[in-house]
C-alpha cells in the first residue's frame, strides 16, 4: 500500500503565479486617478487604499513600516521562513531562471529534481538562458518601478530616454543587479546576503512551523556537525538514505542534521521524500510543523502568546492607518509671516490703519479645480489682498502674499507690541463644507508711540 505524497511545491507555484499576477496588475488599477499604492518621488505624492496624499502628509509612512515590520514579526513567528520559500521575488526569480528556463526550455539542467549539480559548460544555451532572464529582469525592473513612477507615467518618460536619464539609469542598474543576483549569486543570497535570514531565527520558538526531519522515525543521521553515516544504523530507522532531500534543495543543505538558518522552507525535501517513502506505504518523513508537535505527537499550537500579541498589535496599527487615512484633507495651507512685523499707513481722517502681511502657500491635494478664500475670525480685522479668490488646478500649487489690517485699537499698550493670536479659516468656495481648513497664526499691533508718530510724520 502506497500513501499519497504531499505536493507542497505545486501550491508554491500556484502562489508564485498568483503573487506575480498581483505584482504586475496592481499599478494599472486606478479609482478616480488614485492608486492602492504609489509613493511617487516625481510628482511628490503617496497613493494609498487609491486616496492621494501630499508629502506634506506622510505621517502615515510610520504607520505602514510598524505594519510592515508588525507583519514580518507575526508572519516569522508563526511559520518560520515562509516568506522565502513562497512569496520571496528572490526565490521566484530563481525558480523562472533555473527551473523553467534552464531546465525545462534549454535543459542545461537535466532534472528539476537535482539542484546539486552545477551547470553544464554549454557557453551557447548559458548565454541564451542569460539573455532570457535579462529580458525578464527587465521587466520585473519596470514593474517595481511602476510602485514609484506610475505606469501612465513611466511609458511616458520611457518613450524619451535622453530627457529622463535618472529613471533610465536606475531602470537599467535594476535589470544589471537582477541578472548578477539570479544568475550568478543565486541562493548565496538567500545565505548571506539577506538580513532576515541572519535576524528570524530570533523570533523562533518551539511552536514556530518549520520544515523538519522526523529523527524519531527517521533515524539519527548527524551527532552535531558530523556526519554518522549515508543512512541511519538505528534499528527500526525509516531512512533509507537516497538522499532525494538533499538533491532537490535549492541551498545545498542536508534537512536531516536539523534547523539550518540556510534552509528557505520552500518543502521541496518534503515533497522528494514523500515520494521515496509513499512506495514504501509510508508517510514522509520530512513535514512542516513546529518542533513540539513532533515531540509531543501533538497539533502545532498556532494560537500561543506570542502570536496573539502580534496580531493584537497588528490590528491596532491597520486599524489606526485606517482612521488616519479618513482625516485625508484636500487642501492644504501653510502661512509664513513676512519679515517686517507691521506697516503703518495713516488715512485721510488720520486714523492709523495697522497691516501685517503673510505669505500663504495653498495646495489643491483634490482630484477637480476649487477657487479657495479665507475669512478670519477676529472681526475687527480686514482682508485688504487679496481680494478675488484663488483658482488651482488639480494638484495645483500657489504662493499668495496676503494683508491683514485694522483701523480700530485692538490694544493700548505704550510700552511694546502686541501679538494678537488670530485663526485663519481658508475653504473652497465651491465646497465650503467638506474642504475647509483653520490655521493658527497671529497678527502684530504696534505700540501706542508708534501709531502717534506715523499720524505725526503725515
Amino acid at each position: 500500500m502506497s500513501c499519497k505524497p504531499t505536493h507542497y511545491t505545486k501550491r508554491r507555484y500556484s502562489v508564485y503565479a498568483i503573487v506575480t499576477l498581483i505584482a504586475l496588475v496592481l499599478p494599472f488599477i486606478r479609482i478616480n486617478g488614485n492608486h492602492l499604492f504609489l509613493l511617487s518621488f516625481d510628482k511628490k505624492q503617496l497613493h494609498l487604499l487609491f486616496t492621494s496624499f501630499d508629502m506634506q502628509e506622510l505621517y502615515l509612512m510610520p504607520f505602514l513600516l510598524i505594519i510592515l515590520f508588525l507583519s514580518i514579526f507575526f508572519m516569522t513567528t508563526l511559520g518560520g521562513r515562509v516568506w522565502c520559500g513562497w512569496t520571496c521575488p528572490q526565490t521566484i526569480f530563481r525558480v523562472i531562471y533555473r527551473d523553467l528556463i534552464c531546465t525545462k526550455i534549454l535543459k542545461i539542467r537535466k532534472n528539476i529534481k537535482d539542484k546539486q549539480k552545477e551547470f553544464d559548460e554549454n557557453i551557447i544555451k548559458k548565454t541564451i538562458s542569460v539573455i532570457i532572464w535579462a529580458a525578464l529582469a527587465f521587466v520585473a525592473a519596470s514593474n517595481f518601478m511602476w510602485y514609484f513612477v506610475p505606469p501612465e507615467d513611466f511609458f511616458t518618460y520611457l518613450a524619451n530616454p535622453a530627457e529622463h536619464k535618472l529613471l533610465v539609469g536606475i531602470l537599467i542598474g535594476i535589470t544589471t543587479f537582477l541578472v548578477f543576483d539570479v544568475v550568478f549569486l543565486a541562493e548565496n543570497f538567500c545565505i548571506y546576503v539577506c538580513p532576515y535570514a541572519r535576524v528570524q531565527s530570533v523570533m523562533f520558538d518551539n511552536d514556530t512551523i518549520q520544515v523538519i526531519y522526523d529523527e524519531n522515525r527517521g533515524g539519527k543521521l548527524y551527532d552535531g556537525h558530523t556526519k554518522l553515516g549515508k543512512k541511519p544504523t538505528t534499528p527500526g530507522a525509516e531512512c533509507i538514505g537516497c538522499e532525494a532531500c538533499v538533491r532537490v534543495c535549492p541551498t545545498h543543505i542536508d534537512i536531516r542534521k536539523g534547523m539550518q538558518l540556510e534552509c528557505i522552507n520552500c518543502l521541496e525535501c518534503s515533497d522528494a521524500c514523500s515520494e521515496v517513502m509513499g512506495k514504501l506505504g509510508k508517510e514522509s518523513l520530512i513535514n512542516w510543523t513546529s518542533a513540539k508537535a513532533i515531540k509531543t505527537k501533538s497539533k502545532v499550537k498556532y494560537f500561543r502568546f506570542r502570536t496573539i500579541g502580534y496580531m493584537v498589535a497588528l490590528s491596532i496599527a491597520v486599524i489606526a492607518l485606517g482612521l488616519m487615512t479618513t482625516k485625508k484633507e484636500h487642501m492644504l495651507l501653510n502661512i509664513n509671516r513676512a519679515t517686517q512685523l507691521y506697516s503703518i499707513k495713516v488715512l485721510d481722517d488720520n486714523t492709523p490703519k495697522v497691516q501685517n502681511a503673510y505669505t500663504f502657500l495653498i495646495q489643491n491635494t483634490d482630484n477637480v479645480e476649487h477657487s479657495y478664500y479665507f475669512d478670519v475670525n477676529e472681526t475687527r480685522i480686514k482682508i485688504d489682498r487679496p481680494l478675488k479668490s484663488i483658482t488651482l488646478k488639480a494638484g495645483g500649487k500657489k504662493k499668495v502674499i496676503v494683508v491683514l489690517s485694522t483701523t480700530q485699537t485692538l490694544v493700548d499698550d505704550t510700552r511694546r507690541d502686541t501679538p494678537i493670536d488670530i485663526t485663519i479659516n481658508a475653504y473652497a468656495k465651491d465646497a465650503k463644507e467638506t474642504i475647509s481648513v483653520d490655521r493658527k497664526t497671529i497678527f502684530v499691533y504696534p505700540k501706542q508711540i508708534e501709531l502717534e508718530k506715523a499720524i505725526q510724520s503725515k
